[in-house]
């Protein structure tokens, strides 16, 4: 006598074949280098951004270290300069800083950097953990858009980030004499940003970080 095809039975077999199939893995799983910077009122981590896979959203986050002796000595190490600091964190999904993720990223360990952790900088601290205090700005980056007009630049305590718009474009963080009241635009020449303009609109102190070659 043939078995009974019960509804029930369907649905198990078909949640055992399920579990059987491998874990998909996380696209955005990676190591996500990022700039350090801030000082004494704030502690930022930008994420490196590229126009491909797992790289490819703009992320700022407010930070603090996990140990409040070395939070408080890297904080004044940077407070009022804009020598370039970098963060080589261990892997995890960049997805999880996204608005509504399922597991946000509360927290993370990264080597610390005093200069470019991918070009001869020298590590400081080794495996420091960090806590994820607020997710500032996270962006996907779409590598077909084409550059707008003009250039955006976000406030981030006393610095200015520029909004990644289109390809090609330029990752730039500039510190200022006093916080801008709000976001900040310039003109593009030659699809970059005009540097010279923005300098004449807001009291720069320096330049943090400027690099296009992840985003032609």
């Amino acid at each position: 006598m043939p078995a009974i095809d019960h509804p029930a039975r369907r649905l198990a077999i078909l949640l055992l074949a399920l579990s059987a199939l491998p874990a998909r893995a996380d696209a955005t799983m990676g190591v996500h280098g990022m700039v350090l910077f801030g000082g004494h009122a704030g502690l930022y981590a930008s994420h490196l951004p590229m126009f491909h896979a797992p790289h490819d959203v703009q992320a700022v986050l407010r930070v603090h270290f996990v140990d409040p002796r070395l939070d408080a000595a890297v904080r004044a190490r940077l407070d009022g300069k804009t020598a370039l600091w970098t963060l080589d964190p261990e892997r995890f999904a960049l997805g999880r800083l996204a608005p509504g993720a399922a597991r946000p990223l509360a927290a993370f360990r990264a080597d610390v950097v005093q200069g470019h952790f991918e070009q001869g900088g020298a590590v400081r601290y080794r495996a420091a953990g960090l806590v994820v205090d607020e997710v500032l700005l996270y962006r996907p980056l779409a590598g077909d858009a084409p550059p707008p007009a003009s250039a955006t630049y976000l406030p981030v305590g006393r610095f200015l980030v520029k909004r990644i718009d289109g390809r090609p474009d330029v990752d730039h963080i500039v510190r200022l004499r006093r916080p801008a009241s709000g976001p900040v635009e310039v003109a593009r020449t030659g699809g970059m940003p005009d540097t010279a303009a923005l300098a004449r609109r807001v009291p720069l102190d320096g330049t943090v970080y400027e690099s296009g070659a992840d985003l032609q």
